[in-house]
């Protein structure tokens, strides 16, 4: 069992420290910037609660963090507060943020100074990965900090990777959204040029998900797409800013991501729909809009 420091309680965070309280067995104090839901995880969990970031991560083995962007990220790191002024020499820090890579290796830099180890390790798996603790976990960072972090993040993954040094997780990330923008954009096309020709999408999805048309996509989400549903899972928001991280370092990469820069247009769209909640599914309604 270790000492375990969980920073971000959304809806990812809140099921990951939960199961790092009760799989993984540690010893886990949680904060986050609304105290009150804490105090729900702990009242949930068992756990303790830190006022501040650094108040939680003192004396802890490992530390996650679990917050919206680079700024974000910073804030609950850096500084008098931030998690780094509680750690103790020889910790590690691990984040799950989906973040820049330059921000990934800010932090690093930073955590070194005072012989921390860090290692940037978003998430993939959504919502229900996270309370199901089978999210896949790409890492980045030297090995001896993995090698001893794996343990811990095993009980809320059923595939943890390390990808490269430090970044090397943010930018597999990056290749990951960009994979979803591409098969969630032809899914979408596909449902509504099936309904266009008046075919029962249930019955082709139940045929072309068995060849190398399917994908989780298909078969997670045709038929909330189908019924017009999308006030669940990954919103389209945070979509957005993944694919403006993934857009702003091909700029700087000299990758060539027109797909991924289009149907960032096109969730644009949905947002201008009223849809920045809706699951990233809903391309398809703004194919079938009016």
């Amino acid at each position: 069992m270790a000492k375990v420091a969980f920073i971000g309680l959304g809806v990812m965070g809140f099921p990951m420290a939960g199961h790092l309280a009760e799989k993984g067995g540690h010893e886990v104090t949680v904060y986050n910037r609304t105290a009150a839901k804490a105090d729900d995880w702990a009242k949930k969990f068992g756990g303790r609660t830190g006022a501040t970031p650094a108040e939680a991560a003192d004396g802890a083995d490992f530390v996650f963090t679990c917050v919206g962007n680079d700024d974000d990220l910073r804030s609950v790191t850096l500084g008098e507060t931030g998690v780094l002024a509680g750690m103790k020499p020889g910790a590690i820090l691990i984040d799950n943020t989906t973040a820049s890579a330059d921000v990934a290796r800010e932090l690093a830099a930073a955590a070194a100074e005072r012989n921390i180890g860090f290692i940037d390790a978003p998430v993939s798996g959504g919502q229900a990965g996270a309370e199901n603790g089978v999210l896949t976990v790409m890492c980045g960072g030297d090995q001896a900090s993995f090698d001893k972090a794996k343990p811990v993040i095993d009980a809320f993954s059923r595939m943890v990777g390390l990808m490269g040094p430090v970044g090397s997780g943010q930018l597999t990330k990056m290749m990951n959204q960009i994979c979803i923008a591409g098969i969630v954009q032809g899914l979408a096309e596909s449902i509504h040029f099936g309904k266009q020709a008046g075919l029962d999408i249930e019955k082709v999805v139940e045929v072309i998900s068995k060849g190398a048309a399917g994908s989780w996509q298909m078969e997670a989400r045709h038929r909330t797409m189908n019924e017009g549903k999308y006030d669940f899972g990954f919103a389209v928001d945070w979509m957005r800013k993944d694919l403006g991280i993934v857009l702003e370092e091909a700029r700087n990469n000299g990758a060539k991501l027109p797909l991924a820069a289009l149907v960032d247009q096109f969730y644009g769209d949905v947002q201008a729909m009223g849809g920045n909640r809706w699951d990233t599914s809903s391309l398809l309604a703004r194919l079938e809009r009016k």
